[in-house]
């Protein structure tokens, strides 16, 4: 069985855990294996990238960039539950947030083009077979969060968001013709956001959906 590495991005607040929730039901209903992971992982190293997001440990961006891409060194390459390795035992990789997530909040902060070598050219970090990006407006997301959050991250205010948004549509611009980008309206309803991102994923799959 062919298998895929389907990465999952969007503004916080977008939808993504239901989102990712929905999916791996899905396919796993049609018989596939799946492994849901995320970014920041659960390693010392992501610890610091997540101290870093929540201000308890204030560092650069350009600090935050390369925690994030070493703790995506580690993600890919675990002999245990890595990207890679999961890939090779069969599972489908799903993964909450990417290397698009860095070149969008910390290429808002630091040299975006540095933040876009150290990741798309680093030869341990893989590339997925397809991202969707749930698109919601800042303020939308901001509405959500304060209505299921009680603290939030150093990214999370609205001037921060108008600026990630627009840089994801940059990044986006920048990869086409290289990467497998589908944007996806996120501000309707749980289900009907599902069915987009699933007709993204069965053009990806192909012939082992049915």
């Amino acid at each position: 069985m062919d298998t895929k590495f389907i990465v999952i991005e969007g503004l916080d607040g977008s939808g993504k855990s239901t989102q990712i929730r929905l999916l791996s039901q899905r396919l796993r209903d049609m018989g596939r294996r799946v492994y849901e992971t995320a970014e920041p992982t659960p390693s010392a190293t992501g610890g610091l990238v997540r101290d870093a997001l929540s201000g308890l440990t204030p560092r650069t961006g350009a600090e935050i960039a390369a925690l994030f891409m070493t703790d995506r060194v580690a993600h890919n390459s675990n002999p245990v539950n890595g990207i890679s390795v999961m890939l090779q035992k069969g599972y489908d990789v799903i993964c909450d947030r990417y290397y698009y997530s860095s070149l969008a909040y910390q290429g808002t902060v630091t040299d975006a083009e540095w933040v876009r070598r150290i990741n798309v050219d680093c030869p341990e970090i893989r590339r997925p077979d397809l991202c969707v990006f749930l698109d919601l407006s800042d303020e939308e997301c901001l509405r959500r969060m304060d209505s299921g959050r009680a603290v939030r991250e150093i990214y999370e205010n609205a001037k921060a968001l108008i600026a990630i948004r627009k840089r994801y549509y940059e990044v986006f611009r920048q990869m086409e013709g290289q990467e497998n980008i589908v944007v996806v309206d996120a501000a309707r309803s749980p289900e009907a956001v599902a069915e987009d991102v699933f007709e993204a994923v069965k053009a990806v799959f192909r012939e082992d959906l049915h």
